[in-house]
């Protein structure tokens, strides 16, 4: 890796550092910076440091970028852009790089001269990772030198040492996360993959290359389409309405926009925004702009090319998305963050700057690509005579003053608690299953809604036709949220777990991912907001005298064995719920004493996005490649 031949001038120094607080509590208190001490907050760290990088190359002195998983569960960072400065600070007196690397707040992100936009948690980041990690090692390559500096826990053991001459600039950090803090200190390849992915997409032309050394894996991602790419990347498995992506860019009031559109033959719409790189799950002003400017430009286009006639049909907003697949990316100086999740932009000037690049950008593109212009309005007229039949459909669906098990289709025994915080509902595979659940639950706070087979495939259906669905109209009611990005309301939703329970079979896996595209496509702040879980019923039931046992996999069933290995012992092998007794499928499912439930989450909801529209899309190719390459991640298999 050599130094960025685009880096001409390099007035970087330790003057553009400003130090705003020291280190104290991270080590403490350390969910406060990552999030949490879970695998999430563990590959947060590695987000950190690369994102040090990307705002290198953010500023034009970057361009490539490599993460290596090293056997010894190490992780490197490496990038080529200018390497930390090294020499005094004028105010703290010590080296530039040890301010960075052990005093929050310290960084060049404070100094817009340095870097114009930033991501990650704006200096917080690399001096974050340091404190929670056993060991750190950090090494700067510049103007002609290599400097080296390490440190335990945060401290540093010695001074930074001029190590030699050296043709490359840079910096490299390798760290061991601190086992004493973290539940788990394995880095997982697949996640960082993902987030790796995302960032070469998002920034035009990087380089980022990503290697596992236990698994002998390298995979490098470029991309000279930039975020064309990503549309096309999620959009694998859907037909496009037109041959190219729609691209728009801009830059007013300092704020940089792009945006990468595309409409397809499906039904959903799947949007995805970013400030600075960030991934802003809850929106903010960038994406009201946008949407803005789509309903006004369509139908003013609709009215003026004759598409439609005056007066005849104004679109809605969820009429001009439904199948679109959009990313908006925009870099602010002065991000204002806000929302439940720190993830929603709220700068209000960003709205103006959006809607008026893209209300402009796409009328242009309209009036030059007028055969495009009338696929996309016949789409949206489509969308919204279906809408007209789904409002009919949706009235029924909408949740009732006194809700109770006799007024609902689907069989629902509710629970006594009306308090949602500390009510939870079991979506249970067949009334015999039902029945069973209905009989080992605690009626105080347990509710049990029965699904008689396999619920729609939402993935090739309008929401006309998914509200004629009855098992899915009673599921809706129970839940009381209403459904669509414009109606539902996570505020009603009367329990505050939603669990799936479906046979340890293909069947049941089937009607599992059927419900998990469901909520996805329709509920999606149900997943973001952590109220969907799958439960564990065991697999299999093993006797030996007077005891018995219960095993989930087949390793946890050999390991049994192992123990009762001179005894008699009878192994029942569960087929589906219903062979179990109520007082077993409490004991081993349902008591929250004993139970083990899977929270379901979106890290990357792209990658969800993408994975959704393959496995359950019209396309046969896209769902044979995935199946090919996850095949051997598969475990009990039902044959």
């Amino acid at each position: 890796m050599t130094g960025n031949p685009a880096a001409v001038k390099n007035d970087y120094d330790a003057s553009h550092i400003q130090v705003l607080k020291g280190l104290e509590a991270v080590r403490k208190r350390p969910a406060m910076y990552i999030g949490d001490i879970t695998s999430r907050g563990l590959h947060h760290l590695v987000y950190e440091v690369v994102d040090n990088s990307v705002d290198e190359a953010l500023a034009g002195y970057c361009d490539e970028i490599e993460v290596t998983l090293n056997a010894d569960g190490t992780v490197t960072v490496r990038d080529n852009g200018r390497g930390i400065p090294v020499d005094i600070h004028p105010v703290e007196k010590k080296p530039a790089l040890e301010l960075v690397m052990t005093v929050l707040h310290a960084g060049g992100k404070f100094d817009k001269k340095t870097y114009k936009v930033s991501g990650g948690l704006h200096g917080v980041g690399v001096s974050v990772v340091n404190a929670l990690s056993e060991w750190l090692e950090v090494e700067v390559f510049r103007d002609n030198k290599k400097y080296r500096q390490a440190y335990e826990k945060g401290i540093p053991t010695g001074q930074v040492q001029l190590c030699g001459e050296t043709n490359i600039s840079g910096t490299k950090v390798t760290f061991k996360p601190d086992g004493t803090i973290f539940q788990t200190t394995e880095f997982q390849y697949e996640i960082l993959q993902e987030r790796l992915r995302e960032l070469a997409f998002l920034n035009r032309g990087l380089k980022i290359t990503v290697r596992d050394e236990k698994k002998n894996i390298t995979e490098t991602y470029q991309y000279s389409g930039g975020i064309n790419e990503f549309v096309r990347y999620i959009d694998t498995a859907r037909t496009p309405l037109h041959k190219e992506v729609l691209y728009f860019t801009g830059e007013r009031e300092n704020v940089p926009v792009e945006v990468a559109m595309e409409y397809t033959e499906s039904f959903s719409e799947n949007i995805y925004t970013y400030v600075n790189n960030i991934n802003t799950i809850e929106g903010g002003s960038h994406l009201v702009g946008f949407k803005a400017a789509l309903t006004k430009t369509l139908n003013s286009y609709a009215v003026k090319n004759n598409l439609v006639k005056s007066g005849d049909v104004s679109f809605t907003g969820e009429d001009v998305r439904e199948g679109l697949t959009a990313v908006i990316s925009v870099k602010v100086a002065e991000p204002q963050f806000e929302g439940q999740t720190k993830t929603k932009l709220g700068n209000s000037e960003v709205r103006g700057v959006v809607e008026s690049i893209i209300s402009e950008g796409l009328s242009e593109y309209l009036e030059q690509n007028p055969s495009v212009g009338k696929k996309i309005i016949e789409k949206c007229l489509t969308a919204a005579r279906s809408r007209e039949a789904a409002k009919k459909a949706r009235e029924l669906t909408r949740r009732k003053s006194a809700l109770d098990s006799g007024s609902l289709p689907g069989k629902l025994a509710d629970c006594s608690n009306t308090d949602p915080e500390e009510c939870e509902i079991y979506l249970v595979e067949g009334d015999s299953a039902g029945g069973t659940a209905k009989q080992g639950r605690d009626r105080q706070f347990q509710a049990i809604l029965p699904l008689r087979g396999k619920i729609l495939n939402v993935e090739k259906a309008r929401l006309d036709k998914i509200l004629a669905n009855e098992e899915i109209r009673t599921l809706i009611s129970a839940l009381g949220t209403g459904i669509g990005s414009d109606e539902f309301d996570l505020a009603r939703l009367r329990y505050s777990k939603v669990i799936i329970m479906t046979d340890a079979d293909v069947d049941g896996a089937h009607i599992r991912t059927l419900l998990l595209t469901f909520f996805f496509r329709y509920m999606r702040p149900l997943v973001e907001n952590g109220h969907i879980y799958i439960a564990q019923p065991p697999l299999y039931r093993i006797v030996s005298g007077k005891k018995e046992h219960y095993a989930f996999d087949d390793a946890e069933r050999d390991e049994l064995l192992q123990q009762h290995e001179n005894k008699k012992v009878t192994i029942q092998r569960y087929k589906g719920l219903g062979e179990m007794n109520a007082d077993q499928l409490w004991s081993t499912t349902m008591d929250p004493e004993t139970r083990t439930i899977l929270q379901v989450s979106i890290e990357e909801a792209f990658e969800a996005d993408h994975i959704f529209s393959c496995l359950m899309g019209d396309h046969v190719e896209p769902r044979r490649k995935f199946i090919e390459e996850n095949a051997r991640f598969a475990t009990n298999i039902d044959i």
